[in-house]
């Protein structure tokens, strides 16, 4: 199943390549469009905030190309998805919205929900994968905390476990946009299901109804990094924090790209901070086996830390999830988002046209500043693989933690004696 080459939905010419056609918007349902509850759901790629608010599917408003239209199905208007009576259920309001195998309260007037739990409809999983079909009885559906043209993300419970749940819309109106969405929903499935490791998010299950697709991932309560930088008023990271974070997020797609995956939108807002302050790489919706790139869509990451050649629509490698790996670190070590003073698209051109990096701070660590360095080179035979990037980062790790023990061996060195 993984040495298959996954089937891709249609292209569309993007910044470089030609003029932006709306018609295919659809197929940026997995890279975004998805805000926070109450803004509507039109955005341009101006966006910046973030909206996964700590669930394990990233869903950022960041789109790499276009803005996203209004949504192109009609669910919540869908003669069967009527909300339900309040009184059939007796949730008072100060009681929890989770409800085994049911909508509660809070999720009537839901649609999304509804469709999801709509006991008139079985569950379907997928070929191959039917031992991750999720049980509906055991979820306990929450309220959503991020929505957008293609579905919603909620927070809930698994067999009491906290947990993310992805609902997806099927569109109606479109078999040719339900086929992509399907082929995606599928492979993301596939991806989650075939990668275990402690720094990739835990997949729990997925399921299909006739109106949506289902997909329920372990629930990252620190939220995503770029909210946690948010929160810091983009101060970066403490350097012993943001190497360690590093580390997690190089061994983790060192694990990914050693299965022949390309993530392809690597990127903070994918980057979701556990319990116990590891890192889970996230949102493979647009992951790819590496096979011929020709064949592969373009622009599918986000153009502030897409590769040159991806967004000129060259054909590109794994190395173009080093480049985006090369930003990330930058964002740890400054706190600041990737040319914050430029749209998405005026980035993406200076990356491309001007050369344009983010600028490295003067007092960086020497080793660090190289790694960035060669990460984001424009050439990707000069970016290190994943497996050089982690021996470096263990060198700067070690650089870091002898570095503190001289400055304190300093410190006590310089304290006034005092004589008794």
């Amino acid at each position: 199943m993984i040495g298959k080459k996954m089937v891709e939905g249609p292209k569309f010419t993007g910044l470089m390549g030609g003029t932006n056609n709306n018609d295919n918007n659809y197929y940026d349902f997995t890279q975004g469009f998805y805000q926070k509850l109450g803004e509507g759901t039109n955005m341009s790629v101006e966006s910046l905030q973030t909206s996964n608010a700590g669930g394990s599917v990233s869903m950022s408003v960041e789109n790499s190309s276009v803005g996203s239209n209004d949504s192109l199905t009609h669910i919540l208007s869908h003669p069967g998805l009527k909300p339900v009576n309040r009184h059939n259920y007796s949730v008072s309001v100060g009681q929890s919205v989770f409800r085994p195998g049911k909508v509660g309260h809070a999720l009537n007037d839901d649609a999304l929900a509804q469709a999801l739990m709509d006991s008139r409809y079985p569950s379907e999983g997928l070929p191959n994968f039917d031992e991750w079909t999720i049980d509906l009885r055991k979820l306990n559906m929450g309220t959503a905390f991020a929505q957008g043209a293609f579905g919603k993300l909620y927070r809930g419970t698994y067999n009491g476990e906290d947990v993310a749940i992805k609902i997806l819309e099927r569109p109606e109106n479109s078999p040719e946009r339900a086929q992509v969405m399907e082929q995606q929903f599928q492979q993301e499935v596939m991806m989650l299901a075939t990668l275990k490791h402690p720094n990739i998010v835990r997949f729990i299950g997925a399921c299909r109804k006739p109106m949506v697709w289902c997909i329920v991932t372990e629930y990252a309560k620190g939220g995503s990094v770029r909210q946690f930088l948010t929160r810091r008023h983009n101060r970066g990271v403490p350097l012993k924090l943001a190497v360690k974070q590093a580390l997690d997020v190089a061994r983790g797609m060192a694990y990914v790209h050693g299965l022949g995956f390309i993530h392809r939108d690597l990127k903070s807002d994918n980057l979701l901070i556990a319990a116990d302050k590891s890192i889970k790489i996230a949102d493979f919706g647009v992951a790819r086996i590496e096979v011929q790139t020709e064949g592969m869509t373009p622009e599918t990451g986000t153009y502030r830390w897409m590769a040159p050649e991806m967004i000129q629509h060259r054909p590109y490698t794994q190395k173009v999830d080093v480049y985006s790996f090369g930003i990330v670190l930058w964002e740890l070590i400054t706190g600041l988002l990737p040319f914050q003073n430029m749209t998405a698209v005026q980035a993406a051109f200076a990356v491309v046209n001007k050369g344009v990096r983010p600028v490295i701070p003067n007092d960086c660590l020497p080793l660090l500043s190289e790694i960035m360095t060669r990460c984001w080179d424009t050439n990707p035979g000069v970016r290190p693989p994943f497996p050089e990037i982690v021996k470096m980062l263990e060198n700067a790790e070690s650089e870091i933690m002898t570095t503190v023990r001289k400055a304190r061996f300093r410190c006590c060195m310089t304290q006034p004696m005092t004589i008794d």
